[in-house]
């Protein structure tokens, strides 16, 4: 727990070094608040569309088949013309928010790691580069799905390249963050104890 609490006290903290074993915690322990903030920022939306299809099942029984049993509930909307997707606006903005609070409780704690492999804190940036554009693109790209029978291909293979680059960047991030630590001072100071 220590390291836990090490990591909230340290989020202003740039400078030094951070073993593994300080490091991995408290990194836990912001990926699950991450998750619990996701799941947080998506139920109201999720509720809706839900209520919404229920609504218009009772409303349109002909334009609808519900099928339910033990553990499952499912309606498929057979009316092409049926509008029922809610504005998703607000869910964008606020899984926006859970990244930018994500990124800041791990910016001191992943730039202090790294120093203790003898890396600059910069080697963080690029998932994080690469998640704000993912965040700009993802938005553009639904809504115009939405508003379209047609698939915009340009944005689209835009944004799955940016999230193949997002996911390679992470996967390197984390290596180095796996890395063991430099025996001995560096140039970022001390060896931690």
């Amino acid at each position: 727990m220590s390291a836990v609490w090490g990591g909230f006290r340290r989020l202003a903290d740039f400078r030094g070094r951070d073993r593994r074993g300080r490091f991995w915690p408290y990194a836990l322990v912001v990926a699950v608040l991450l998750y619990v903030g996701m799941a947080a920022a998506m139920v109201p939306t999720m509720s809706g569309v839900f209520e919404e299809a229920a609504r218009y099942a009772a409303e349109n029984p002909e334009q609808v088949t519900v099928t339910a049993g033990p553990g499952h509930y499912s309606v498929q909307i057979h009316d092409p013309e049926a509008q029922l997707m809610p504005d998703m606006s607000g869910l964008f903005w606020a899984v926006r928010m859970v990244f930018v609070v994500a990124g800041v409780l791990l910016a001191a704690a992943v730039t202090r790691r790294l120093h203790d492999t003898g890396r600059a804190g910069w080697w963080g940036l690029p998932p994080l580069l690469f998640a704000a554009i993912a965040s700009i693109l993802f938005p553009t790209v639904m809504e115009q799905m939405m508003q379209s029978e047609e698939v915009a291909v340009a944005p689209f293979l835009l944004l799955l390249a940016n999230n193949m680059l997002y996911l390679a960047s992470l996967i390197g991030l984390i290596v180095l963050l796996c890395l063991k630590g430099a025996s001995g001072p560096n140039r970022y100071g001390p060896e931690p104890g």
